[in-house]
């Protein structure tokens, strides 16, 4: 049993790497033979009573390991801890005990015994490496061998341990979710302290120990480089095995302490070529060893001074050819290359050269990581001015760039992205290399016209990186307003000009300009035998101007060179300016991308070059504005929306932090104003939900709401229109979210816009009527709520007295209409009987229009306050006007003020069917309300709910004034149900409004129908243009009245010359299409004539208007289709972007495009004013609609029986078309398509 073993290194590691099970143990003790048939009789009891023995010999001394029946122990444990994969190869010939087969699947040694035999076997070898160490110094010669067979067995027996323990180790984190539970317990005896033992102690001891074998002079005990490699390759494997686990590469003291193992084998024992055969492995086969492997080799370059492998595996992967199938070795590669770029660019610059073919590979990983590896090495070289070579280095620095600018073309759009984002890296360095910058800009400049939305979102990032890092700040400071730098050309222009340059600068002709003659060059050499004269000497005053005209000359150049470089640096500088000047647009269309992230990379470019003065971006700031409606249902909508609050604040509504409370309130009221100079209505809208929104989020403070007021009711005369104009129209949207901001202040509003100065300015009158109709929200937008909290005023009330006077005032300023139509708007809003003072309104302008007038003709002003707009409130007027000979009357033209009577009739139609609907919503809330709440009989009367009389259905009816027990006769109709109460609506509205014995408006149906048909009688424009428009509003009131009209207003949008009239009654058709749907059905052909209308504006509006009626189902589709699928190719881009977002919508729908797509088709295709291209882009857009197969099928037969039936080649090739871009896969169609188009020719 004490014999000594015979081991032969090769042999044990031949049965070892076969099957590590079947390594003969005939010197183990016979105990544990036993248990081969039996392997529950196993137990922990009985290891340690034969490990122990092994472990106090071993201890004693290192030898002991060679005994043949401690050795064989050893291996017998290993060998039933060895855990071979179920899938493993099978041999017949393998003897069929039971243990062999159990312990192939799974291993009944304890953790703690295999713990305590990874002590023994580093504890021996590390014992054995100092005695070893000590012979090798004291030159024993004899104890080599022995020391040899020592190591060797010891080596074995560790790399077989640590195969063991990192199987098991691998197996246990498979299972961690049932072994979980006790992970956080500590170490108990038994089962406990078995399933949490953690190796990660041990398996460093035992690489130290690796560490330290390897530092021995190896040489003088392996003589064969075969034996030392076989030696070597004992430590070197098992790393290999614990490289390939991830949780023991993340652990960074573990992973070190491999690289050390490896890097010595590598510097002193020849490991190379295994390691590079290794790294190219693991690069292939293990994704998460490709930055470790970086790391390794920078290490082994860098602190053992051995770059040789570094540079045999980059040039091994350089002609490493992948499978087109393989995504994972191509993706794990590009990130080696790219992580040693980082680390250890020095090396991998010297094989650039081969790296550089992966440019041409497949796969675009591999692309991306040398374009990665180009900004890297730039980095680099940049880095290194100063040091020699700077030619050569300049010219390295100039490649890699055009290699990174010719990858903006890259056919794959990850590769694109990744130049760009390379290039934003590069901007940061102090070197800033200004003509690659311009380069740079123009090429992101292009890429923002990309299909791929990520290259456009990294192209405005590379582009607001560009600008925040331009090197235009050395002079001047770092604004890039193309003015200043404009002007600063130009001045250096002039002083180059200024100064006369010296004669050796001045421009000569070229000598190749002329054609020398032969015989003057012979001539010229023959006087070089004459002798010179000898030249006079200089008198002093001679020599002093010569020397200060050499010294102005010498001045001269030197201030021209100066200027030189100037004038360049300034012309760079406007180049670059010019190319974000012309991206500034491309980016203002990106902001209405579907791709939100792109959307927000844009808002923050404006911010950026806004910060910089370039005067572009406040267009793009201007149109950041609609943002505010992105659909905020997802995280996305809602980010945008935030986003674009964070941007505003930032650029307006953040004061500097030096500023003071009141400068800081100043700044921001005066930035608000500034907002609505210049704005258009969609903007202005826009503003308002922004503004109304940060109110509700309580982000404007109170002393800018004060500031605002201040502008608002100066009464100097220097402050300007817009400032005033600006200051309301900010309060009125502020109002939106805090009604109370106009409360509290409404008598500003009535001595500034209702009085003298809104008389003079009807801009700032309509303004803060729009403001004054915040005080009450209307009541459609309450029903939400249990009771409405509409602020309603009784009729004297001031507020309404002036604005009621404000629609009599006399002007012949076409702005008079705005104001009009904002005042009975804001009375509508607040009055508790709206009708009454509209009455009034009417009555007295008809007795202006229509009573005749002394020459004097005084105007309406006695309805009006006193001139200096400061006098007591008063109630409406008598009929009568009052005559005030000391006020300058002015003459206002007929035509003029019965337009201005006619859209007031106009405008209250529209307002009192209104007001009836909301009667109709109030009377329901009220009647829901009292049914949940009181008792059978008992009425509901709050005193402050908004009053509706029956009267009131009778709008300007009946003249009498509401009394106060009137206030509220809906809660009087207790009986009354909804139907009933839903149906004497419809008729006062149907029979009543245009038709009512005692209805004002009745008096009007009939004149505005003459006016409209005499139009050569009353030919003035604004007469015949209001006319029309009150026709338009009156016949959306009744239906009667609208049928019998209807022939009328079709002939007016057909022959009208006038653009507005034309857009107004396109309007007006699609609210009759809603209202009386039933009329307009028939006559939806002129609707749809108007998308062929000669102005742009008409365009638009019908186009918008149908977009809202066949999405919302108001009007049947009958094959007009066609006729907006030509809008998509439209001149103006606005029509043309509305178009496609229709047809998007649209595809939403039920099968809508697949339903109409032949007619559609049959319209564009019958079109010959449609160009072929055109027609082609359109059918592509239209295809694109069609997902489903099945619907692809049966348009594509439809489509292919007209082939044959074709009366030209033109009417062929658009059907061909249109089947080539459906997925149908017909075999008879593509061969009907294959044989092209045949002429046939009758036969005389």
């Amino acid at each position: 049993m004490d014999d000594p073993i015979d081991f032969d290194i090769n042999d044990s590691l031949k049965h070892y790497l076969s099957d590590p099970s079947h390594i003969p143990t005939p010197e183990a003790p016979a105990e544990l033979v036993e248990c081969e048939h039996d392997p529950e009789s196993l137990t922990a009891p009985l290891i340690n009573s034969v490990l122990n023995p092994v472990v106090d010999a071993v201890a004693e001394s290192p030898d002991a390991i060679t005994r043949s029946s401690y050795f064989d122990t050893l291996q017998f444990l290993l060998k039933c801890a060895t855990i071979v994969p179920k899938n493993s190869q099978t041999h017949p010939s393998e003897p069929d005990c039971k243990i062999s087969l159990l312990f192939r699947t799974s291993s009944h040694i304890p953790l703690i015994t295999l713990s305590k035999i990874l002590d023994l076997i580093v504890s021996a070898l590390s014992a054995q490496a100092d005695i070893t160490h000590s012979d090798l110094e004291a030159d024993e010669q004899e104890t080599i061998q022995h020391h040899k067979q020592l190591l060797e067995v010891l080596g074995f027996l560790l790399q077989w341990i640590i195969s063991v323990v990192e199987t098991r180790a691998a197996e246990k984190s498979a299972s961690a979710p049932v072994r979980g539970r006790g992970k956080g317990a500590k170490a108990k005896p038994g089962a406990n302290r078995d399933t949490n033992w953690d190796s990660t102690g041990q398996l460093q001891t035992a690489l130290d120990v690796m560490s330290k074998v390897l530092r021995l002079k190896l040489a003088r005990i392996f003589l064969t480089t075969s034996e030392r490699d076989t030696f070597i390759s004992l430590f070197t494997r098992p790393v290999y095995l614990v490289l390939e686990s991830e949780a023991r590469v993340k652990n960074t003291a573990i992973r070190m302490h491999c690289f050390r193992v490896l890097c010595i084998a590598v510097k002193h024992h020849g490991h190379a070529f295994g390691a590079q055969t290794s790294i190219i492995q693991n690069l292939s086969y293990f994704e998460h060893l490709s930055e470790p492997m970086a790391e390794f080799l920078q290490i082994l370059a860098e602190q053992y001074d051995y770059p040789q492998l570094t540079e045999e595996v980059l040039r091994d992967l350089s002609n490493k050819e992948f499978n087109s199938n393989d995504l994972k070795g191509p993706k794990s590669v590009s990130t080696f290359i790219t992580k040693i770029s980082e680390l250890a660019p020095r090396l991998v610059i010297k094989q650039m050269t081969l790296l550089a073919k992966l440019l041409d590979s497949e796969s675009y990983t591999l692309r991306c990581s040398i374009i990665e590896v180009c900004g890297n090495l730039i980095t680099m070289l940049s880095k290194q001015e100063g040091e020699e070579g700077s030619e050569n280095r300049k010219g390295q620095i100039n490649a890699f760039f055009d290699v990174l600018e010719e990858r903006f073309l890259d056919v794959n759009p990850y590769c694109r992205c990744r130049t760009m984002q390379v290039f934003v890296k590069l901007c940061d360095l102090d070197s800033k290399f200004p003509k690659r910058r311009q380069a740079a800009a123009e090429l992101a400049t292009r890429s923002l016209e990309d299909k791929s939305s990520n290259v456009r979102r990294n192209a405005i990032k590379l582009l607001g990186k560009l600008v925040s890092t331009h090197p235009f700040s050395v002079l001047h400071g770092g604004l890039l307003s193309y003015k200043e730098w404009k002007a600063r050309l130009d001045a250096v222009d002039a002083q180059i000009n200024a100064l006369k340059p010296p004669e050796e600068l001045q421009e000569k002709p070229a000598p190749d300009d002329q054609t020398v003659d032969e015989s003057l060059l012979q001539d010229a050499t023959q006087a070089e035998n004459i002798a010179p004269p000898e030249p006079k000497e200089m008198t002093e005053e001679e020599k002093m101007a010569a020397f200060e005209k050499a010294q102005a000359e010498a001045a001269t150049s030197e201030m021209m060179n100066r200027l030189q470089l100037t004038r360049k640096y300034y012309v760079e500088a406007l180049k670059f300016i010019e190319v974000i000047d012309d991206a500034a647009p491309v980016v203002t269309q990106l902001l209405s991308s579907k791709n939100k992230s792109e959307v927000i990379e844009a808002m923050d470019f404006f911010v950026i070059i806004d910060a910089y003065k370039i005067e572009s971006a406040r267009a793009g700031i201007r149109r950041m504005l609609r943002l505010i409606w992105t659909k905020g249902n997802s995280d996305e909508g809602k980010g945008v929306q935030t986003h674009l609050i964070e941007c505003y604040k930032g650029l307006f509504f953040d004061a500097p932090d030096s500023f003071s409370a009141n400068d800081a309130a100043n700044y921001i009221a005066r930035n608000m104003i500034s907002l609505t100079f210049g704005a258009t209505p969609a903007e202005l809208t826009s503003l308002e939900q922004l503004l109304s929104t940060m109110m509700k989020l309580e982000l404007v403070n109170e002393l800018v709401i004060q500031k605002l007021w201040q502008v608002y009711g100066i009464q100097k005369k220097e402050i300007s229109k817009n400032q005033r104009r600006g200051a309301i129209i900010i309060l009125g949207m502020l109002a939106l979210a805090d009604p109370t901001i106009i409360v509290k202040e409404m008598e500003i509003c009535l001595r500034i816009g209702l009085g003298e100065l809104g008389r003079r300015d009807f801009g700032l009158a309509r303004y803060t009527c729009v403001a004054l109709r915040r005080i009450s929200a209307p009541q459609g937008k309450q029903m939400a709520g249990s009771a409405p909290t509409a602020v309603k005023l009784p009729n004297d009330h001031a507020v309404l007295v002036r604005l009621a006077a404000m629609t009599e005032i006399v002007s012949d300023d076409k702005e008079w209409f705005g104001v009009a139509e904002q005042a009975i708007s804001a009375i509508y809003v607040l009055s508790k009987h709206p009708d009454v003072i509209c009455s009034e309104i009417i009555r007295r302008k008809t007795k202006y229009v229509f009573v005749p007038r002394a020459p004097s003709r005084p105007i309406s002003r006695g309805t009006d306050v006193d001139a200096d707009g400061d006098s007591q409130m008063v109630t409406p007027p008598p009929e009568e006007p009052a005559k005030e000979g000391d006020n300058t009357l002015k003459k206002q033209s007929s035509a003029l003020a019965l337009s201005q009577l006619l859209f007031i009739v106009g405008h209250v139609a529209i307002k009192q069917i209104v007001h009836l609907e909301l009667c109709e919503l109030e009377f329901k809330r009220r009647k829901a309300e009292k049914e949940k709440n009181a008792g059978p009989r008992k009425s509901i009367a709050p005193s402050n709910t908004s009053p509706v009389k029956k009267r009131t259905k009778k709008p300007a009816g009946k003249e009498e004034t509401p009394a106060p027990e009137e206030a509220d006769e809906l809660d009087l109709m207790a009986g009354t149900t909804e139907d009933d109460f839903t149906e004497a609506i419809a008729h006062i509205r149907e029979r009543e409004l245009l038709y009512g014995p005692q209805s004002l408006l009745a008096n009007f149906g009939p004149l505005v129908s003459d006016i409209c048909s005499n139009n050569t009688s009353y030919n003035h424009p604004t007469l015949q243009a209001q006319a029309a428009l009150c026709l338009a509003k009156l016949m959306c009131v009744s239906s009667e009245y609208c049928e019998s009209n209807l022939g009328l207003l079709l002939t007016i949008l057909e022959r009208s010359k006038d653009a507005v009239v034309r857009s107004n009654l396109v309007l007006a058709l699609g609210d009759m299409a809603v209202c009386f749907n039933h009329l307009i059905d028939e006559n939806t052909d002129f609707l749809y004539r108007r998308l062929n209308d000669g102005d742009p504006s008409v365009k638009r509006t019908c186009l918008m208007t149908l977009t809202f009626l066949i999405l919302a189902g108001q009007v049947k589709v009958k094959g007009q289709l066609g006729e907006m699928a030509k809008c998509l190719e439209d001149s103006d881009r606005k029509i043309a972007d509305m178009a496609r977002m229709f047809f998007s919508e649209l595809s939403t729908k039920d099968n809508a495009v697949y339903n109409q797509f032949v007619d559609m088709f049959s319209v564009l295709s019958a079109d010959t004013g449609l160009d072929e291209e055109a027609f082609r882009r359109i059918v592509k857009f239209l295809a694109g609609f069609i997902e489903k197969d099945k619907h692809a099928k049966q348009l594509s037969a439809k489509l292919a029986a007209r082939l044959p039936r074709a009366e030209n080649e033109r009417q062929w090739n658009d059907v061909a078309f249109a089947l080539g871009l459906l997925q149908h896969k017909d075999e008879e169609i593509q061969k009907m398509v294959a044989e092209g188009f045949k002429v046939v020719q009758a036969s005389a």
